[in-house]
């Protein structure tokens, strides 16, 4: 099973994800998450409550790496836990994921209130 909490701040969106991607089924529920946000500028998947990645989850990974890069949108790996990070490693041969910082995390985070501040008058940003 895998939840999957959407949060769009300007053009950057965070998707929490907790649970397991080692079936198709929580594959393509990533895939769809992602493939919403076609018009986002940078895609982050939170993978802090992720406890297994494998095979077609892993595979998945590279799809939407592939597929972001063709849509011009950044995609961005943040915290993954170690055994997700084994599974990134084991592929890393292959493909090269970007894991966001903390620190690169709160620029995004910091970046994208100050540009939605500019895109609504009157707020606080």
């Amino acid at each position: 099973m895998l939840r999957i909490h959407s949060e769009t701040i300007g053009d950057l969106v965070i998707l929490e994800c907790e649970g397991r991607i080692v079936r198709s089924d929580t594959a393509f529920q990533l895939r769809e998450a992602v493939t919403l946000h076609s018009d986002a500028g940078i895609v982050v998947l939170d993978l802090t409550g992720v406890h297994a990645l494998e095979g077609v989850g892993l595979g998945m990974l590279i799809y939407l790496q592939r597929w972001s890069h063709d849509q011009r949108i950044q995609m961005k790996l943040f915290n993954p836990t170690i055994s997700v990070r084994r599974s990134l490693e084991r592929a890393s041969s292959m493909y090269d994921f970007e894991i966001a910082s903390l620190q690169e995390m709160m620029a995004l985070l910091a970046l994208a209130e100050i540009q939605c501040g500019h895109s609504f008058p009157g707020r606080a940003a």
